[in-house]
């Protein structure tokens, strides 16, 4: 997901998806450890974009508090 289509969401929306990211990820995560995932960057990738949504939820709250 890139960061402008982030910035769009509402913050509600915003933690309803990282929700979502964070299940997929452990789902992803046992699924590897059970047999192998052909693609390991997708893991990889998933970890990076619910950095990138906490990062983004972080600065939208702060201006919201300002």
């Amino acid at each position: 997901m890139k960061t402008t289509e982030i910035h769009e969401m509402a913050i509600n929306d915003l933690i309803e998806h990282i929700e979502t990211e964070k299940a997929n990820l452990s789902t992803m995560k046992m699924n590897h450890a059970i047999s192998p995932v052909e693609n390991t960057s997708k893991i990889r990738k998933l970890r990076k974009d619910i950095a990138r949504m906490l990062t983004i939820l972080q600065q939208k709250q702060t201006n919201e508090k300002k």
